[in-house]
């Protein structure tokens, strides 16, 4: 039970920080989602940071604190970066371009099929 909630106080935090930078970031001229961009590169720093020190340093509680919770409900962009990191430091390289197609490919389409069906 306290994992649930190590990784609910995370995600609440990740989702506060989240609103606030995407709406203290406005879109630009050139139709750029600004504030989204602007937390998903920062939520990958953030996995990156956290994952390296939690690499020397592990704690469990810490892990489904800041990089479950947090980094994912404040991004999960992060994961899929770290995810793709780890395929590419492994020398897995099929599967990572599998995994990168796949996700922005079908992501999309499923996207637009979800929206498609409301309509």
């Amino acid at each position: 039970m306290k994992e649930i909630l190590y990784v609910g106080l995370g995600s609440c935090l990740g989702g506060i920080a989240r609103y606030l930078i995407s709406s203290a970031i406005r879109w630009d001229s050139h139709g750029l989602p600004w504030g989204t961009l602007a937390v998903n590169l920062i939520g990958c720093l953030l996995i990156g940071l956290f994952a390296g020190i939690l690499s020397r340093h592990p704690s469990q509680t810490l892990h489904l604190l800041l990089i479950v919770g947090l980094c994912g409900g404040f991004t999960t962009f992060s994961t899929f970066s770290r995810e793709s990191l780890t395929l590419l430091q492994s020398g897995q390289y099929a599967a990572l371009v599998t995994y990168i197609l796949i996700s922005l490919i079908v992501g999309i389409s499923l996207t637009a099929t979800g929206y498609a069906l409301t309509r």
